[in-house]
């Protein structure tokens, strides 16, 4: 897998056009890209079926969360469609249904939502979680394992916990990414390219830092080439 590989650009925008517009700025410079959920309503799943024919690997962040047998169903779904990775919860129930659902298909990937980059102890704590964050994503990790799903999406600060414990079992991808210099939007758990793979993540999804760049293409050049560093395997 060459660092060009490893970056994914999340295509958080209001509309297809707006996003075969940056995708075809970016060029060649990315072949990953995720669609979530201000896209699906509004064609967002043509647009991966696309990007797919079209060669590209495509991440589809539906955070699936129900009773097992009706996301077994909705993983098989998504299976048709032709996707390389799709996010559920990290329950057992939700994680076995998924798993269940993507059945033999050699392409899908069933990555567990461990904590949202977005929170931290303050905001878990007003939902009634204190448990220390590291202890939490841990655990949920461990869900995922067990389950056997293929990875997890988990920040930069815990993805070296998580390698540790899990050693190459779990793929570790790692949103919050932000180049130095970046703001950090609604983040609170982020981290540079070079920090976030530094640290063990495997992929970095990547969305306004890319998408909202004057050259989006130069943007996505540029962390390429933090991930090659930190790697030292080439920027291909």
């Amino acid at each position: 897998m060459t660092p060009r590989e490893r970056l994914i650009v999340a295509l958080d925008l209001p509309t297809v056009e707006a996003a075969e517009g940056v995708v075809a700025r970016i060029g060649g410079a990315a072949s990953f890209y995720k669609i979530g959920y201000q896209l699906i309503p509004v064609g967002g799943l043509d647009l991966a079926r696309r990007l797919s024919a079209a060669g590209n690997k495509v991440f589809l962040d539906f955070k699936f969360h129900d009773i097992g047998a009706t996301v077994e169903r909705g993983t098989a779904s998504v299976a048709r469609l032709g996707a390389d990775f799709l996010t559920v919860h990290a329950e057992p129930d939700v994680l076995k249904g998924a798993v269940a659902g993507r059945g033999r298909d050699p392409r899908l990937k069933i990555l567990a939502v461990t904590v949202l980059t977005s929170l931290d102890q303050t905001a878990l704590a007003r939902i009634g979680l204190t448990t220390p964050i590291e202890d939490l994503v841990l655990r949920r990790a461990e869900m995922a394992a067990e389950a056997g799903a293929d990875g997890v999406v988990a920040s930069a600060r815990e993805a070296a916990a998580i390698r540790a414990r899990f050693g190459g079992a779990l793929l570790i991808v790692t949103p919050g990414v932000r180049p130095k210099g970046a703001g950090v939007d609604d983040q609170k758990r982020v981290a540079t390219p070079a920090e976030a793979i530094g640290a063990g993540a495997d992929y970095l999804v990547v969305g306004r830092p890319v998408v909202e760049a004057a050259d989006p293409q130069a943007a996505a050049k540029a962390i390429v080439a933090d991930i090659a560093g930190v790697r030292g395997d080439g920027a291909g």
